[in-house]
């Protein structure tokens, strides 16, 4: 008797396990398939940009992103267009100051390793601000051929959200993807001032302003928007002429302002390499670094200097 009440007792329990199994596999498949169609409804409307491929470094993206650095460091990364996360690219500069702090501080004197390190910090982040000026360069390159696409659509008779959906479709990179996230943003509701507001202050330029200023007075006001897509495109097209000639001649300003800083540099190791050890005995005394961390403020001085003499707003 009390081996059949164990039999039934232990056939009980299985079976209810396996229930309970059942049901747990359940709602983990309907949990990940809700989870995916969230992700690609919220990628459709570009509010995910990472969508993708598989991406590390996950719980320090997820920390990053609490803070407002990590905020900050997402919008500029949104801005260059490229495929990484902030935990990604924060992980990636913490590789490149250690590596530059060690190779400073072996090639160099122990004292150069820190200097290195904050040099790699601002190499990072001129990496970030030179892949968003390209592709804003870019973008404004394809501003004439987008405003003679929505002209010839608002001609034929188009909305102006459906001009704006056919342009995204038509162009290339990087005004197919804004103009695809204008359109998404569009498509879920929002107004055209806001969507065209967001894109111009994720790619600044005077151009895109006008252009954004015009569309949005024009859908407003409901005025012709053809003749003044039309004018713009004329007036475009020859700031962009403009544009190429005044980055033509600057050209030879922009790598001396490079070279200024890369020549000091330069000269640290030829000075510890016709005398060994020289380095180590300038920064062993209070003096030597002032006179170092002066040196390379002078640099980094006169570099800002030359860039901003150089900068011509068109």
């Amino acid at each position: 008797m009390e081996l059949n009440t164990l039999v039934g007792l232990t056939t009980g329990i299985a079976l209810l396990t396996c229930v309970l199994a059942v049901v747990g596999l359940h709602v983990y498949a309907t949990g990940r398939a809700q989870r995916q169609a969230l992700v690609d409804r919220l990628s459709a409307t570009g509010q995910i940009p990472y969508a993708g491929r598989r991406r590390r470094f996950r719980h320090l993206d997820r920390r990053l992103r609490r803070t407002k650095l990590g905020r900050r460091l997402e919008l500029r990364l949104a801005a260059t267009g490229l495929d990484i996360t902030p935990g990604e690219f924060f992980a990636a500069m913490l590789a490149t100051v250690a590596g530059l702090w060690l190779i400073g501080q072996a090639t160099l004197a122990p004292f150069f390793g820190p200097i290195a390190g904050l040099l790699g910090v601002w190499a990072a982040l001129q990496y970030l601000t030179w892949q968003r000026q390209k592709r804003i360069e870019r973008f404004i390159n394809q501003l004439p051929e987008l405003a003679r696409i929505l002209a010839n659509a608002t001609h034929a008779g188009l909305a102006l959200r459906t001009a704006i959906g056919m342009a995204a479709e038509e162009l290339e990179a990087p005004a197919g993807e804004e103009l695809a996230k204008v359109a998404n943003q569009l498509a879920v509701g929002a107004s055209m001032d806001d969507a065209l507001g967001e894109l111009a202050e994720r790619l600044p330029s005077r151009e895109l302003v006008v252009l954004v200023t015009t569309l949005v007075l024009s859908n407003r006001a409901g005025g012709q928007v053809v003749g003044a897509l039309r004018n713009l495109t004329e007036t475009l097209e020859e700031r962009k002429e403009t544009r190429r000639e005044i980055r033509t001649q600057l050209s030879q300003v922009n790598m001396t302002s490079y070279a200024v800083p890369v020549m000091g540099i330069g000269s640290l190791f030829l000075m510890n390499g016709v005398k060994d050890g020289a380095l180590d005995r300038m920064t062993g005394s209070p003096v030597g670094q002032a006179c170092v961390i002066i040196a390379f403020a002078l640099y980094a001085v006169g570099f800002v200097l030359i860039r901003r003499m150089s900068r011509i707003d068109v």
